[in-house]
């Protein structure tokens, strides 16, 4: 399945920072992937008009069950607001029981280096999630 491409819900301010978040999440299952895929839908439709949101990108490998998130934020309390906020909150909690292994990178680039390449933040999250074994 091929990434959804970069969308832009609000672009960034010349001349800004942008704080970056990358994760990795994996299933137990494969027949858990139809429900996380449903509840990434529900939270890319709300990310789409999250206050702050400056871009995001998702990247799902169904058959591995492992699903990529890469998302661009004015700050980190937009990045936090979004997570709290309904869908992504009950989405999250709900799909708790289903998760085998999540690892989430944060760094801040200059608003003008987006979109990130995915290379570059799956090297990110691989290097957390060796750090962290």
């Amino acid at each position: 399945m091929p990434a959804l491409p970069w969308i832009t819900p609000h672009p960034a301010d010349p001349g800004t920072r942008a704080v970056v978040m990358a994760s990795r999440f994996e299933v137990h299952s494969l027949k858990d992937v139809p429900r996380f895929l449903a509840g990434a839908i529900r939270a890319w439709r709300q990310l789409r008009t999250a206050p702050g949101a400056l871009g995001a990108s998702l990247n799902a490998r169904p058959l591995r069950r492992e699903f990529f998130t890469l998302s661009a934020w004015e700050s980190r309390d937009a990045l936090y607001a979004y997570a709290r906020a309904e869908p992504h909150r009950s989405v999250m909690t709900g799909l708790r029981p289903t998760m085998k292994d999540s690892t989430f990178v944060y760094w801040e680039v200059a608003a003008d280096e987006l979109p990130i390449a995915w290379g570059d933040a799956e090297r990110r999250v691989e290097t957390e999630r060796r750090a962290a074994a």
